[in-house]
């Protein structure tokens, strides 16, 4: 298996459409748990996901928890990104078949999802303290790269 990149609740389509792009690059799986804030035709998640659309590997779930009903993934799978985690992305050694799992562009990951996984939360490390976070098609790729490091060349 893979490395996945789980989105769930993404709001906006074109920041969808650039992470397909990346998981197509990086030969990742693109998971979506539903709702979406917008419809999977639209011209801006195609758009951004240019003509690489068609090639992700894409899987959709009804909710979280039908996605950890039919998956069953491990703990030490989990790596949930947020932007007030006390560990760093840096730290982790992610397994090859390592979930990625990103919250809303403005709301984040739902509570219920984070607060009995506070222990499998990281962060990207930002220097200044002038922004609150990343978008998140540009975080979704920094640790997409970082889970792979060593594993690329």
């Amino acid at each position: 298996m893979t490395l996945s990149i789980v989105l769930v609740h993404p709001e906006i389509p074109h920041n969808t459409g650039a992470i397909g792009r990346t998981c197509v690059a990086l030969d990742m799986e693109l998971v979506l748990i539903h709702p979406l804030g917008f419809d999977l035709s639209d011209k801006q998640v195609k758009r951004a996901g240019l003509d690489y659309w068609p090639h992700v590997q894409l899987v959709e779930f009804a909710s979280w928890e039908e996605f950890i009903a039919r998956r069953a993934p491990r703990e030490e799978q989990l790596f949930l990104f947020e932007e007030y985690a006390p560990r760093s992305f840096y730290e982790p050694d992610y397994p090859e078949d390592a979930y990625l799992v990103f919250g809303r562009e403005t709301k984040g990951l739902p509570r219920d999802i984070t607060e009995p996984l506070a222990h499998r939360m990281v962060s990207l490390p930002m220097r200044s303290d002038r922004i609150r976070s990343l978008n998140l098609a540009n975080a979704v790729t920094a640790a997409a790269y970082q889970a792979l490091r060593g594993r690329l060349g």
